[in-house]
């Protein structure tokens, strides 16, 4: 998985590796970096219970 996070790099993670992010953290790159295997990403989203959003939409766009 190729994933780019706010301004910083953008990195390839491989099987196994982890990765955190921070309320308010964007992406700007979030893709399968394979042009032959499928990926999978497993999402855990720890939030209070009374949180109702997990995404902002990118004005942008």
């Amino acid at each position: 998985m190729r994933s780019q996070v706010n301004d910083g790099p953008a990195k390839i993670y491989h099987v196994g590796e982890t990765f955190t992010e921070s309320p308010g953290d964007r992406h700007s790159i979030s893709e399968n970096a394979s042009k032959t295997e499928p990926a999978r990403l497993l999402a855990v989203f720890v939030l209070d219970s009374t949180e109702t959003v997990l995404t902002t939409p990118d004005p942008k766009k």
